[in-house]
């Protein structure tokens, strides 16, 4: 309760700093590079405001907070008191995904690197800077951050798909089984009973040949008489 009641009493009394500070000077502006910014979850994205500053401005004359302003309440996002960052006033909706880059404070650049995108950091962001004795101003922007699209997981099949399944296989199995059989037992033996018959028709013809060869080296008897009868 003390940490608690210690950080927003610092928060007020700065806040009522930068308030007066602006009163008394009006030379002093803040601007934002980009009034609105979009993102995807998980991405990082890089917010920067700019304001007026001198040559010799020092890192410790420098302070500003920046808070997220959301429908249910504000968010403190960065806190810098006289050049030093004030980690225990940061939400802890920011611990640890916030950067800043120190060497261009002085020449008139805050940046915040903001990592690991929530749709919770969606709103608008107000950073109010005070620079000593230049004066205090306030800038906000916009950041709308989307859900990252996910990958829609497949359906797992149900049993009745997977019994159906099954049973389309089991009846293509079937099918081929029986023509397997039916190529056995119809196919290869009217193959083997022509094979037969051709074989029979081969062999039966090569015998006439031989025959006829035969009778056309043999001499009839008529003629074997004949040539005896002239001797």
């Amino acid at each position: 309760m003390c940490v608690s009641y210690h950080k927003e009493k610092m928060i007020f009394i700065l806040l009522l700093l930068l308030f007066i500070t602006s009163c008394v000077s009006g030379t002093f502006v803040v601007n934002v590079t980009q009034a609105s910014y979009q993102a995807e979850e998980n991405q990082n994205i890089t917010l920067e405001w700019t304001f007026s500053s001198r040559r010799d401005t020092s890192l410790r004359s420098i302070s500003t907070i920046c808070q997220l302003f959301t429908e249910s309440r504000p968010h403190v996002l960065f806190h810098l008191h006289q050049g030093v960052e004030s980690p225990e006033s940061q939400d802890p909706q920011f611990a640890g995904r916030v950067q800043w880059d120190k060497d261009v404070l002085t020449e008139g650049r805050l940046t915040l690197h903001v990592s690991r995108l929530r749709t919770s950091d969606s709103g608008f962001y107000v950073c109010d800077i005070l620079v000593t004795p230049d004066g205090t101003d306030s800038r906000r922007c916009s950041l709308n951050v989307t859900a990252a699209e996910e990958l829609k997981p497949q359906r797992p099949e149900s049993p009745q798909a997977e019994t159906g399944v099954w049973v389309t296989v089991g009846v293509l199995a079937a099918v081929l089984v029986l023509c397997v059989v039916c190529i056995w037992k119809v196919c290869i033996p009217r193959f083997k009973r022509r094979t037969y018959i051709a074989a029979a028709a081969i062999q039966m013809e090569s015998s006439s040949e031989k025959q006829t060869i035969r009778t056309n080296m043999c001499p009839s008897e008529s003629e074997h008489e004949v040539r005896l009868s002239n001797i």
